[in-house]
């Protein structure tokens, strides 16, 4: 049997400016955030076989239109397959 397969999906996040008129951006690569209801922009730019194949993906679209408006604000996600998350359900707190 094979271990697990890790996929990892390239996110890109277009922070739409707050009231003030202020853009926040990622601090770190680990400071991911995006508040869609406030209009972030939240694009899923692919989904590759390694870290490096993403980040080449990342380098490349950061030149690209759009992008390079927010060079900072990429985020790479690992994923399992065929691992289950939400095992246990939620719960809805009002």
């Amino acid at each position: 049997m094979n271990g697990p397969f890790t996929l990892f999906l390239l996110w890109h996040v277009h922070h739409r400016a707050e009231e003030d008129g202020e853009i926040r951006h990622f601090a770190d690569p680990d400071d991911y955030w995006s508040d869609e209801e406030a209009g972030d922009d939240v694009k899923r730019i692919g989904i590759y076989s390694s870290r490096e194949l993403a980040q080449e993906r990342m380098a490349h679209a950061r030149s690209l239109p759009g992008f390079r408006d927010e060079p900072d604000c990429f985020y790479i996600e690992e994923a399992v397959v065929d691992e289950d998350e939400w095992t246990d359900g939620y719960v809805i707190a009002y």
